[in-house]
């Protein structure tokens, strides 16, 4: 199971990662503004978001693979109507598609792994997060063949039979049930448990900044090379893939190391080092320059992913682990979600390098949190 979630899970990001390094012919194609094309991806991300709380909940009390299987399902219709979208109207209904299956997946999906790996949850979750980074770094180079040799919505072909392939293996190797029956939200009370601590509310922010710069970055990242750094097209798609080639092997080794040390001390370290990262790419003026903040930066932000989940599993109450992770996640992704959009209008009113050294300081600030609290907890 944690074989076809990883893949389903690298599948589903792989396409959705097709997207950045698209974004010029789409824009072009489509008369989008960086502004619009942010708040378009800032629509997704928020549908992806409000879906994580409904989606958890009701793996809770069901099953998870009553969740999983539409979540595939939603994504295939997705990203057909991605490849074959005619105007900008049914290209942004297909990215909400997108956010829709997405969100019934990823909470759930990571849900089941806490329940099947119990002392080794973090190195679990890194496996499975490290999806985002196969599927990237597949996306980076598909994306980069097919600028080279034909049209964007090719690069969608792919995804579908990929994504189809997964979705069978899910329904051949499932073994829980699917239940269907009507299912009561307690929106309030799963709230008030996610922030009961001030530790909790300290975490939840510190993570909420963190995702915020994640959207932004991962969006935008290579249109900063092109529009700042002077890369062509193809150079910055190879360079945004080393982002996911240093990820794929970080989220495993973070989960596992947070396993074994304090898990607030890694997270504090790796912010830091993301934010140094940012600053050498912002300031770097050569390939190598840019390269070594690239992978300094991946290896700050993709230490998180692991972590993050597994802070939330670990404080939810037996029984309510979907519920919270999918609540706690929604206000991360609704963060997530403004990302695009502010780097997007901030590069309209001023230029992406501005932008992107408010994402520096913005893990710097996320770090400071973290560090507040993790003082508190040596010294209690």
């Amino acid at each position: 199971m944690l074989l076809v979630l990883a893949l389903g899970w690298a599948t589903l990001q792989g396409g959705r990662f097709l997207l950045p390094p698209l974004l010029p012919p789409i824009t072009a194609e489509f008369s989008l503004s960086s502004g619009a094309a942010g708040l378009a991806l800032t629509a997704f991300g928020l549908v992806y978001a409000v879906t994580q709380y409904p989606s958890g909940t009701y793996s809770d009390s069901l099953s998870r693979a009553t969740l999983i299987l539409p979540g595939f399902l939603v994504l295939l219709v997705g990203f057909v109507l991605t490849g074959l979208s005619p105007t900008a109207a049914v290209f942004v209904l297909a990215l909400l598609a997108l956010g829709a299956g997405k969100g019934l997946f990823a909470s759930p999906s990571r849900a089941l792994l806490g329940d099947l790996f119990t002392s080794t949850r973090g190195r679990a979750l890194g496996i499975y997060s490290a999806g985002t980074d196969l599927g990237g770094l597949l996306a980076a180079g598909l994306a980069a063949f097919v600028l080279a040799t034909t049209v964007w919505r090719v690069a969608f072909v792919p995804v579908v039979f990929v994504l189809a392939a997964v979705t069978a293996l899910f329904v051949v190797w499932n073994r829980d049930a699917y239940t269907i029956e009507r299912v009561p939200l307690t929106p309030g009370e799963t709230l008030r448990r996610i922030l009961a601590t001030p530790a909790q509310r300290e975490r939840l922010l510190a993570y909420s900044l963190f995702y915020f710069v994640v959207g932004g970055l991962t969006n935008f990242y290579p249109l900063l090379l092109v529009e700042n750094g002077g890369f062509s097209a193809a150079r910055a798609s190879g360079v945004f893939a080393l982002l996911f080639a240093v990820g794929i092997v970080v989220k495993p080794t973070a989960g596992e190391v947070s396993d074994r040390y304090p898990r607030l001390l890694v997270s504090i370290l790796s912010l830091l080092i993301g934010a140094a990262g940012l600053a050498i790419i912002i300031l770097g003026t050569s390939l190598p320059a840019v390269a070594l903040g690239t992978v300094l930066a991946s290896i700050g932000y993709k230490t998180q992913f692991p972590i993050a989940d597994a802070a939330v599993i670990e404080a939810a109450p037996e029984g309510s682990v979907g519920g919270d992770l999918g609540a706690a996640r929604a206000v991360f992704l609704t963060a997530n979600a403004l990302g695009p959009g502010f780097v997007g209008l901030v590069a309209d009113a001023a230029d992406f390098a501005v932008a992107f050294w408010i994402l520096a300081g913005t893990l710097v600030l996320a770090a400071a949190v973290l560090t507040r609290q993790y003082r508190r907890s040596v010294s209690g």
